[in-house]
């Protein structure tokens, strides 16, 4: 249940944190973003079985690899791909602290 809590709370509460404490002035837009980088769990649609409640996230699902996280490291550099980028390696995080759980 401990792992239930945490996880959801490190992909629903504490993103509204960090959008509301430092995104002020456009907190709903990159909360929502935050929400929104969640659709990168579609990759999880190609294991078989899809959940496995054992199974690491990281370096197992496409969008979850190192690889992946390195192209979402370079969009930090971006203006344009800042908030999605930090959005994608905070999710990455997330799921990196579930394998640990």
């Amino acid at each position: 249940m401990t792992k239930f809590i945490i996880h959801y709370s490190l992909h629903f509460i504490i993103p509204l944190l960090i959008a509301f404490l430092f995104f002020k002035d456009k907190w709903k837009t990159v909360y929502l973003i935050f929400l929104l980088s969640m659709l990168v769990d579609l990759d999880h649609l190609l294991a078989t079985p899809i959940f496995d409640k054992n199974r690491c996230s990281i370096n197992f699902h496409p969008l979850h690899t190192y690889l992946a996280c390195g192209f979402y490291i370079i969009g930090l550099f971006f203006k344009k791909t800042r908030v999605i980028a930090l959005a994608l390696l905070f999710h990455m995080l997330t799921d990196f602290i579930d394998c640990y759980l």
